[in-house]
């Protein structure tokens, strides 16, 4: 008798055609997904942290930070249409995109968080809360 012989998604499979094709496809265009988010440095000094985040080609306005409790979410988001017209031809582009990542920031005095947005830098700096002292105490047990 015949076994059964699964497909697989090896190089010469049926479905290699297609993932060829989808990535073939969208290959020129710019990988502008949530999903990937975009490049951060977080560095620990003394007294706070620095955020840096890579967001080129935004504009200060595009990009939001917000802080909802423990969390702050930095979202950047871009519309872009172009228009021309030359020699009779009519040449429209639009672009959209969009960034979110969000970063636990418990241990953060958020009241005093700064920022700045320079040639496509976002940085913010995290203060931390002052040492906390730890008191020691005694459990009675019942």
């Amino acid at each position: 008798m015949f076994g059964l012989q699964p497909y697989e998604r090896g190089k010469n499979g049926l479905f290699s055609y297609f993932d060829d094709l989808e990535r073939n496809f969208f290959s020129g265009f710019p990988q502008m997904n949530s999903a990937m988010g975009f490049r951060t440095d977080i560095k620990e000094e003394k007294d706070h942290y620095l955020l840096e985040a890579e967001l080129p080609g935004f504009d200060r306005k595009d990009i939001h930070v917000d802080v909802n409790g423990d969390m702050l979410t930095i979202h950047a988001e871009k519309n872009d249409e172009k228009e021309e017209n030359k020699d009779g031809y009519i040449r429209r582009e639009r672009r959209y995109g969009s960034y979110s990542r969000s970063f636990d920031v418990s241990g953060v005095d958020v009241d005093k968080i700064s920022g700045s947005y320079k040639n496509g830098i976002l940085e913010l700096t995290l203060p931390k809360y002052g040492e906390k002292e730890i008191a020691a105490r005694r459990i009675d047990i019942q």
